[in-house]
């Protein structure tokens, strides 16, 4: 789990997985009630960022804090609207967050072995218990089979989904945009791919397949200041934990 969520790379892929599918969420309209995300898509993708890293690095009374600051703050904005998040819709960001830290480690470097599949849904379910999330699943192979359930039931492309991506090409630029929509079509599952008709290029994938020589370089600052608009390069050098 701190492997993962200490290297930048890893994180900027599933923060490029989850963009995708959070937008065809079924319950996709709670961001546009704050309108913080659609404001500011990378922003809030680098204060999420930030609320992991102050939960996975720190100690178990340190990250129960930050737990309760979380519920706090999601019981502030269903008293603001008058109703209340589903339950499904938690554990839905929740299983997106194991899901693409799994895929991007595996596009990246390898695919994660049994007992490490386990300590990382291991980790994940103590944080989703300290979000008083229910009915998670118990271990890593029954979560699977919910998985998949959750992506043919909650998703939907919706008006939602495009004013997302309108405001992901606003905040990118183009030719980030363009990166972007070919990272998604490498990570995402087929559910997603399908429902954002996304199609991967042979010569992108061979850049992501080949990037740890780029790293051995040290061309890893290189590479993400053409991924990430310069006004956030100072912040993600501050990800870095490994």
């Amino acid at each position: 789990m701190r492997k993962i969520w200490g290297d930048p790379d890893l994180i900027l892929l599933i923060f490029a997985g989850s963009a995708a599918e959070f937008a065809l969420n079924r319950a996709v309209d709670w961001l546009f009630f704050t309108g913080k995300i659609p404001r500011d898509p990378i922003g809030r993708l680098f204060s999420t960022v930030r609320y992991a890293q102050e939960i996975v690095f720190v100690s178990e009374e340190e990250a129960q804090r930050t737990l309760n600051r979380i519920n706090a703050a999601h019981r502030t904005v269903e008293r603001q609207r008058g109703d209340t998040i589903p339950d499904w819709a938690f554990r839905d960001v929740l299983y997106m967050l194991i899901d693409y830290s799994e895929r991007a480690h595996a596009l990246l470097y390898r695919p994660l072995s049994p007992s490490e599949r386990n300590e990382l849904y291991g980790a994940f379910l103590r944080i989703g218990e300290g979000l008083s999330i229910s009915q998670l699943p118990e271990n890593y192979a029954d979560w699977r089979h919910d998985r998949r359930l959750h992506l043919v039931r909650d998703l939907t492309y919706s008006r939602h989904t495009a004013m997302l991506f309108r405001q992901y090409r606003v905040h990118l630029g183009i030719w980030r945009y363009y990166l972007l929509l070919q990272v998604q079509a490498l990570l995402v599952p087929d559910e997603v791919r399908r429902m954002l008709r996304l199609n991967s290029n042979s010569l992108i994938s061979g850049l992501v397949h080949t990037y740890g020589i780029l790293t051995t370089f040290n061309l890893r600052s290189v590479v993400h200041s053409l991924l990430v608009p310069p006004r956030y390069w100072a912040e993600l050098r501050q990800f870095d934990r490994i």
